[in-house]
């Protein structure tokens, strides 16, 4: 049985003091993996829908019949398409898996800050870590996702100019409430439309929010691109106990255009 509690990793970085940490949860026996940058939980292994859904959510296509209906993706869903993903914002993985559990996904770049998160992953420190090191649709690129989102060059260092299907972000904790100052230019108009250049016609950005639908936001999408909706995603919370929420922003960019 691994110990109650175990720190392991722990880092001085540009951002901040980051740290893994692994505690064994009493309710259910099970490990839970947890990311602190600062005293600011970033991430825990025990709530991911969010993250899950965040991948779900933005590679969903329309129906024929209901354009602005979504459908499932998985393992079961007809491949009709192949499709190169970027992930902004590593974490412990959860988006990154349920984006290569898509079977349309042909490649997957995962743009991450810290190069410190990306050692844990390479080094097999977090659960997640082997698969995504050993899928070879699956690339861990280290760099600052929002100055990548500005530059013309764009997303994939190896190919300047690259453009992708869909875009998932989960980086800060909201557009409100972001982690760098810097940060806050992606989420207007300015910032949306600079990261719109680097989708092809069609194409879709998706956004994970610790916080409840923003109408501030929302306005901010509708004005860059021509569709858009904010889904909030329900899951328990055995900590408060009860229902907690995240929102996902998902938006199109038209046919035809970037």
């Amino acid at each position: 049985m691994s110990a109650r509690f175990e720190e392991i990793d722990w880092r001085p970085t540009a951002m901040g003091d980051i740290s893994l940490r692994r505690r064994r949860d009493p309710a259910s026996g099970n490990d839970v993996y947890e990311v602190k940058l600062g005293d600011e939980f970033l991430m825990s292994s025990l709530f991911t829908a969010g993250e899950i859904a965040l991948a779900e959510l933005g590679l969903a296509r329309p129906t024929d019949a209901e354009p602005d209906a979504e459908l499932r993706v998985g393992p079961d869903a007809e491949v009709d398409a192949e499709l190169d993903v970027v992930v902004g914002g590593l974490g412990l993985g959860y988006t990154a898996e349920a984006a290569l559990n898509d079977p349309r996904v042909r490649s997957l770049t995962v743009v991450e800050t810290l190069a410190e998160v990306i050692d844990w992953h390479q080094r097999g420190l977090v659960p997640l870590g082997a698969r995504l090191a050993s899928d070879p649709r699956c690339r861990l690129v280290q760099g600052d996702f929002f100055a990548m989102a500005a530059d013309s060059r764009g997303l994939d260092p190896k190919e300047p100019g690259r453009r992708f299907h869909a875009i998932l972000l989960d980086v800060d904790h909201s557009p409100r409430h972001v982690l760098h100052p810097r940060h806050a230019a992606l989420y207007q108009p300015a910032g949306l439309r600079a990261l719109t250049e680097h989708l092809h016609p069609d194409g879709v950005f998706a956004l994970w929010s610790n916080d409840p639908p923003d109408e501030q936001f929302s306005s901010v999408l509708r004005e860059v691109f021509p569709q858009s909706a904010a889904h909030v995603v329900d899951f328990d919370n055995p900590l408060q106990g009860g229902t907690s929420t995240n929102t996902v922003y998902v938006a199109r960019t038209g046919p035809g255009r970037p």
